[in-house]
């Protein structure tokens, strides 16, 4: 999910460096989001992992 979020944000950069900068501002939305998305994953996976097995 991080792997996608950093792709967008290469996107948006190099949008914004040709000017297109609706393209740019969607695909730094869609980068946001997924790093947001991955992140909250992350942080469930987290705890979730550290809970002992049950019997």
């Amino acid at each position: 999910m991080l792997y996608w979020a950093f792709i967008f944000l290469v996107v948006a950069i190099v949008a914004g460096i040709f000017g297109l900068t609706g393209i740019a501002a969607i695909a730094s939305e869609i980068a946001w989001l997924l790093f947001v998305v991955g992140l909250i994953l992350a942080v469930i996976f987290f705890i979730v992992g550290r809970r002992p097995p049950r019997i």
